[in-house]
């Protein structure tokens, strides 16, 4: 009698334990059903109906990342930059809960870390937008790309303290060269404040993108850029000076790798 009950219990325990496999079974691949339309909706531009079967994807398999990602990634495509809007605003914080959510279960996730540090320097967030730009880094030491947009974000730091700065004080006409007045001292000094780390890791975030990445034309630029910041915290006319030409140089040496690849182009083109 004690035997029956064993087994008539091990055979409800069986039961019970292969309904749920079957139900789980299927939520999965009613869940891979609603990934797949959503990359199809996605990758036709239908990023509403996405969002939808993502969402479906999700609810129906929460351990499914790829469905997370795209459904982040969905989001990110309806963020229009610049617009300040409330809907648009909404949207943007729904891409970033959404590609934390693929941290949370990926920490270490490429495209998340990327589309996230993308996101807070779309919505002007900079500091936020550099904490995921290192955090690219941590895993991805030799990628020149985080280096390159933390030097960027530096500079675009720099320049409206800079340019806030020289407009109270009427300073902010450039030469015929294109190259602003020197700064009185005491100006000067709270520019250095404000900006001298921001210039000492943007240089030194530049140059390691362009060590990983040589000829980039964009890094160039944006040192030219930096040491054009650089040189508004001299102390003296002679440094300032000296980093105005290191600037010029770095312009130079971008418009030549500009020209250097419309040429290589060209005549690859006509070879064809």
């Amino acid at each position: 009698m004690r035997f029956q009950k064993l087994a008539l219990l091990s055979g409800v325990l069986l039961t019970i334990v292969m309904s749920s496999g079957c139900t789980h079974i299927i939520g999965s691949l009613k869940a891979r059903d609603q990934l797949n339309k959503g990359v199809l909706a996605f990758r036709n531009a239908q990023y509403q109906e996405a969002i939808e079967n993502f969402k479906n994807a999700v609810s129906l398999d929460p351990g499914l990342l790829n469905a997370r990602l795209y459904l982040a990634t969905a989001y990110a495509q309806e963020y229009i930059p610049g617009a300040d809007t409330p809907d648009n605003n909404a949207t943007g914080q729904q891409a970033i809960g959404a590609f934390k959510a693929v941290l949370r279960m990926d920490p270490k996730n490429p495209t998340a870390l990327a589309s996230l540090a993308q996101l807070y320097y779309n919505m002007k967030h900079f500091e936020r937008a550099k904490k995921y730009q290192r955090e690219r880094l941590d895993d991805q030491p030799n990628d020149p790309q985080p280096y390159y947009w933390i030097g960027v974000i530096d500079w675009l730091q720099c320049n409206v303290k800079d340019m806030e700065l020289r407009k109270s004080l009427k300073l902010n006409v450039p030469d015929s060269a294109g190259n602003f007045p020197p700064l009185p001292p005491k100006a000067r000094q709270q520019l250095v404040d404000e900006n001298g780390k921001l210039v000492k890791e943007g240089l030194q975030a530049l140059n390691k993108s362009l060590e990983l990445k040589p000829n980039d034309f964009d890094t160039m630029a944006y040192l030219n850029l930096m040491y054009r910041q650089k040189a508004d915290l001299e102390p003296t006319n002679a440094e300032r000076l000296a980093d105005l030409k290191t600037a010029d140089n770095w312009q130079q040496k971008a418009i030549n790798v500009r020209k250097a690849a419309a040429e290589q182009s060209a005549a690859t083109s006509s070879s064809e």
